[in-house]
């Protein structure tokens, strides 16, 4: 069973940080585009950073570059999104996604984990 499951959000003030997880199984993570998304109360699904398999290039929206990074421990079938100088318009909840395809920042992915909340607030 095709499964990811994020973890690592929480609360954080201003100028924190934050590192997500995001562990898959039932399948070979390496393989697979990876995608982090986040959603705001009463807004769209944003692509924030995304990541191919095989050279492992890295993308990210406009609003993140220089604060975030997207990495892959293929060995431990993970990804993670290093998130730094957190801002109050971080605050969402923040779904990984997976697609044998590359989908980049367009929330078209196959499969996704259920999301962790990541709230920015002093």
């Amino acid at each position: 069973q095709v499964q990811l499951v994020e973890s690592g959000g929480g609360l954080v003030q201003p100028g924190g940080s934050l590192r997500l997880s995001c562990a898959a199984s039932g399948f070979t993570l390496a393989y697979y585009d990876i995608g982090w998304f986040r959603q705001a109360p009463g807004k769209e699904r944003e692509g924030v950073s995304c990541i191919s398999p095989s050279e492992g290039s890295a993308y990210y929206a406009d609003s993140v570059k220089g604060r975030f990074t997207i990495s892959r421990d293929n060995a431990k079938n993970t990804v993670y999104l290093q998130m730094n100088n957190l801002k109050p318009e971080d605050t969402a909840v923040y779904y990984c996604a997976a697609d044998p395809l590359p989908r980049g920042l367009l929330p078209n992915y196959d499969y996704w984990g259920q999301g962790t909340q990541v709230t920015v607030s002093s």
